[in-house]
Parts: structure tokens; sequence; C-alpha cells
């Protein structure tokens, strides 16, 4: 079976892997070369590689996590060897059984690239090609068509596979949508053993509103720094606009590394309209032999670093799939998508700017999430669970086992800051 992968991300790169199982692959990707590829404007800014994604990549290329630390990459627990705020408080540190990877996104692009099996074409895919209801093939725009028995679109956000479909009569999926107006800055600085006291690799910042940071420390002795935020309240891009957002997240750890660091660069911006996801599982007619993965068919909010780890869990669906009954793939890829953006999806309606509708039910939900949130803040018990939860460790529905609704429900719990805890929160 011939496989054709149109893009090279994370998630093409991914989808590579576990079909050069069957056969022969090719990768269609227009930025070939290493570093951040320059058909991804996100790619300079920060990333999370969570710990569900990292143990998915490391079964299928085993090593994979070495590889990075070999090039300079951290790991990290996050609570323990990381700091996570959330409405201006950081989380109690404690023990989550998790390690993420700390590493810019073109350093794990281009180690997985190295790893992979497969042809990678230089070029960009223009149309797909269907003979009684099967892809048979992908055309470029030179011109070239390749034959294919197996197509997945990995091609991104941007994925043209929705006009294709209108184009042969098939129509385009139903497409679900929350808009935040997020907009990023990301700036590089040199970093040294005593930074952040000499013992913190990352540290995330989430408020209430809509303003938000974090700086990681990646290969080459550097912090990432990324501010971002919501509702076109975007981070400025001049040093000093840069300077004065930072400092006013209410986590001064951020703020202080930006006012005292060196800066390697300018500060490079972003923005992302909104989170869509395109529901292809609902799709009565699609081609035999097509799959969709990443962030062609459900794009999250970047702010909670979901992204790699979804296509990861997208990748094992698609390699047990036999390469029929499209549908079938496609409703197991909805699933995997439907968990992640109600994590993602919840978190953004909990602003009332933010449209969209809020059922009862809904809002019920986000005012116990909210309450799990500020619970974490002095409950080492509840901060873990948040974390597995927030890490797509666990799912969703572990914030209501009954030992933690106690924890989380008792009277007090969300204000019961005790003196000797005040040291770490301040921190």
């Amino acid at each position: 079976m011939r496989s054709i992968v149109i893009g090279g991300g994370v998630a093409g790169l991914l989808a590579a892997r576990v079909l050069a199982e069957r056969g022969p692959v090719t990768v269609v990707e227009r930025d070939t070369g290493s570093g951040a590829r320059r058909g991804v404007p996100q790619g300079r800014h920060l990333h999370g590689l969570l710990d569900r994604g990292r143990r998915i990549v490391e079964e299928l290329h085993p090593g994979f996590t070495d590889d990075l630390v070999a090039a300079g990459a951290l790991t990290a627990e996050p609570l323990v060897d990381t700091r996570w705020y959330m409405h201006g408080r950081r989380l109690h540190p404690t023990d989550t059984g998790l390690r993420s990877v700390l590493a810019s996104r073109p350093l794990i692009e281009d180690v997985l690239r190295h790893r992979t099996l497969a042809e990678i074409v230089c070029a960009t895919a223009v149309s797909l090609e269907l003979d009684a209801g099967h892809v048979r093939a992908v055309g470029l725009a030179d011109g070239t068509v390749l034959p294919a028995d197996l197509v997945v679109d990995a091609s991104g956000r941007a994925s043209r596979l929705p006009d294709w479909l209108t184009e042969v009569g098939l129509g385009r999926p139903r497409e679900h949508r929350v808009d935040v107006d997020l907009g990023y800055a990301t700036r590089l600085y040199r970093r040294h053993p005593g930074d952040l006291g000499g013992d913190r690799n990352a540290l995330v910042s989430t408020v209430p509103r809509s303003r938000g940071g974090g700086a990681m420390a990646v290969e080459g002795d550097r912090w990432l720094v990324t501010l971002a935020g919501l509702l076109s309240d975007h981070p400025p891009v001049d040093d000093a606009g840069f300077r004065a957002f930072a400092a006013s997240l209410p986590t001064g750890p951020i703020g202080d590394l930006v006012a005292h660091a060196e800066p390697l660069d300018d500060p490079v911006p972003y923005r992302f309209r909104g989170s869509r996801h395109r529901r292809y599982d609902l799709q009565r007619c699609l081609p035999e032999g097509l799959a969709v993965i990443g962030d062609a068919v459900c794009s999250l909010n970047p702010l909670y670093a979901q992204g790699m780890t979804l296509a990861a869990q997208q990748a094992t669906a698609l390699r047990s799939w036999d390469g029929h009954r499209a549908r079938d793939l496609h409703r197991a890829i909805g699933r995997l998508c439907r968990a992640a953006w109600q994590i993602a999806t919840r978190a953004d309606l909990a602003l009332p700017e933010v449209p969209g509708t809020r059922p009862l039910p809904a809002r019920i939900l986000d005012s116990y999430v909210t309450r799990v949130q500020r619970v974490g803040h002095c409950d080492p018990v509840v901060a873990r669970a948040l974390i597995r939860v927030a890490n797509l460790a666990d799912p969703a529905s572990a914030l209501l086992a009954p030992s933690l609704l106690a924890r989380v429900l008792r009277p007090g719990a969300d204000r019961a800051i005790h003196h000797e805890q005040r040291t770490w929160m301040a921190t």
C-alpha cells in the first residue's frame, strides 16, 4: 500500500511513521529544511509536548526523548520542576508522575524528521483525485500526480481539503468554532544557571482575564518567553511594550526574567483567531482511503499546549486503522478531538466576552472547574489531578471523582492557605 501524507509537521511525521509499517510513504511538504518552517507562523513560539504525547512518540520512536536531550532539550516534571500559575497564584508543588519535554518546536520536528522513514517531497498539494469514491492520487502545483492508496491530510489549520471535497460534490464538513482573538509575542533570552533561583526550568501563567505568558528553558542555553493576550489585548512587539506587558502579569517571575535577562532577538508576533473543529466524524460521504489528522481536523487554542499531544493520539488511531471505512477512523479521531475540545473551549468560554453558547450544565461545570483551580493552590491532591487532566494523561472525568469532589467542595477549601504554604506561594 502506497501512502501520501500532506504536511511535514508533527502530525504528518507521526502519520508517516505509522504508515511506514504498511508500505512506502511520501510526505509532501513545501518547507523541507531544518529549523522553523516558513509555513508555520506559530513555530517560533512556546510549545509544550505533554507527557501523554511524549509517551506515544516514545513508543513510536524508542529513544526519542534521549535524542532530544542529547540535542540540548531538557525534561521536567510539572509542578515539581516547573511552576504553574492559575488565577495569579501558583498551584501547589507536588509529584505528578509526568515528564514533559522542554524544547523548541523546530528541534522536536528536526528529531522526528531525522527518524522518519519516508520520502519527503518539497512541493505543494493542490488537488485530490478520486475514482469510484476512493482516493487515487494527489496533484501537485507543478503538475505532478502522485498515485496513492491512502492519503492523510496533515496540512494544518489552512487545509484545503474542505474545498477539494466541495469541488467533487461531497460538501464541506460541519465546523465548530470558538473565537478568542489571541495574540502572541515571543522573544528569546540568554539563560544562566542562577535564573529563577536556579532550580526551575519553566513557568506558565494563566489568569482569570485576558493575559498570560510562559517562560521555558530550551536548547542552546536560552529562555523562550511567550506573552499572550485574548480578546484583542495583544502584547506589543517593541522592547518597552514587551517589558511592560510582562510586568503586568500577576506572576512576578516572568516579568523579572524579561526585565533582567539578555534578549537574543526581537519579539515576534502571531495571531490566532479561534479554535476550530471540522467534524469529519459527522460527514456522511467521505472518500475511502482518506484520513485527516492534526490541526487540519481540530485546531485548539495554543495556550493549552494540546496540539502536538492530540496529533500523537490521532496517530495511534491511524495506526490501528485498516484503511477501509474512513468514517470509522474519523469517529475515533472525533472522540479524541471532543475530549481535548471540551477542556480548551470550556476554559475560553469562562470569559463572558468570548462568544458562544453556555447551557446551564456547562456553566455549573465551569464554576466547579474554577473552584478546582483555586483549591489547587493549597491542596496538592487537587493540584495533581488538575495538572494530569490538563496534560491529557487522565480524562476530564477524573476531576469529578467522589474523593476529589469532597476535597474541592468542602467549605473554605479554596481559601485554606496555611501559613507554612505562603513562602512557596510567593516565589
